[in-house]
């Protein structure tokens, strides 16, 4: 398009030309130099199509260029994006694996332990297998309180002289003194009560029966294991089933008012490991008290003994001192005693001679 404008501009300078010669030569002058210019007009007009095709081709060379290098940028840019997504959907992909791994490992744990459960409640249908349950459970929470049951703190399976045996005897330091805990798991009539398949009649009757178990245990325990100059006034019920526990303090408080007038305390596992902690630093602190005590006695004799020790020091020091001023007048004596030999020494005998 630019050539063709070019090529008009150019005819029409042509034109012009030609009216202006017109005017001032005559016709051969005229076709001499229309001949002329149009060799120049041709020249230059082949010079400029070939500058401005050279150009051009330069104008798309480098255009091109610059587009390929843009396409490579961006080309490798995106192939490191793409890498960089796939290498998180990768490792989010192997993340979710596993995690199902360990959601099906942890279904196994728990269809285990819904087996176990199930296994576990036919297993405590028996009295006596509650009853051994939960004197474990009850030597396990004081083992973890006081450590080994030989270090004399508590003792398992304690016979008193009236014939009972109690689960456990806890020798607590005064106030406490000796402690009776035994283990109670009234589990028939709490399973019973809390059935919600079996009407409302026989769940009430089983309420009553529960409520009737639990003050039985709370009887035995007051008659058997507090015994009067040998235990203290007081003693524990465990109930080694936390739900037990929580079933009486949240719809029986007449069983806690019952047991308190007994001088019972009930306890589940979670507050049986909270008393015997707290028994266990009370008697941490008893003992810290008793060496404090023995320590202080022992500064004390010591207090004594460095008294003692700074009283002969000083008279010492004082028989040092009169020493010291003893050889400071002993040396100075010598000193004058050593003038006098030195003086005795420098005399001339063969003058004082000569003299008489």
């Amino acid at each position: 398009m630019l050539e063709y404008i070019i090529i008009g501009l150019l005819i029409v300078c042509i034109i012009l030309i030609i009216i202006l010669l017109t005017r001032k030569s005559n016709h051969y002058e005229i076709i001499e130099k229309l001949g002329k210019f149009e060799t120049d007009i041709t020249k230059e007009i082949g010079e400029f199509k070939f500058n401005f095709s050279r150009d051009l081709t330069g104008d798309f060379e480098k255009l091109n260029m610059n587009i390929e290098r843009k396409l490579s940028y961006i080309n490798d840019t995106v192939n490191e994006r793409l890498d960089k997504n796939f290498e998180k959907s990768n490792k989010t992909f192997m993340n979710v694996l596993e995690r199902l791994s360990k959601i099906d490992e942890a279904q196994k744990k728990i269809d285990d332990l819904s087996g176990d459960i199930i296994s576990l409640q036919s297993v405590l249908t028996d009295k006596k297998t509650r009853g051994t349950f939960g004197e474990v459970n009850l030597e396990y929470i004081l083992n973890n309180a006081f450590g080994s049951s030989s270090n004399g703190i508590y003792q398992t399976q304690y016979k008193f002289d009236n014939g009972y045996i109690v689960d456990a005897l806890l020798f607590a330091p005064s106030p406490l003194g000796t402690i009776s805990i035994d283990s109670k798991f009234p589990l028939e009539n709490y399973q019973k009560m809390t059935d919600r398949t079996k009407s409302k009649e026989e769940r009430m009757m089983a309420e009553k029966l529960f409520v009737n178990d639990v003050k039985k245990h709370i009887n035995d325990i007051k008659e058997k294991y507090i015994v009067p100059g040998v235990t203290s006034d007081e003693a524990i019920m465990f109930l080694p089933a936390e739900a037990i526990f929580a079933e009486i303090n949240a719809y029986h408080p007449e069983l806690i008012t019952y047991a308190y007038n007994n001088n019972v305390w009930i306890t589940g596992p979670t507050t049986l490991i909270s008393t015997l902690s707290t028994i266990s630093m009370i008697i941490k602190n008893i003992e810290r008290d008793k060496y404090a005590k023995v320590i202080h006695e022992e500064l004390n004799k010591l207090s004594v003994e460095f008294t003692r020790y700074k009283d002969r020091w000083d008279k010492l020091s004082k028989n040092i001192k009169a020493v010291n001023n003893s050889v400071d007048e002993i040396t100075t004596t010598t000193e004058k005693i050593s003038k006098r030999f030195d003086s005795i020494n420098r005399v001339d005998l063969k003058e004082i001679e000569t003299k008489e």
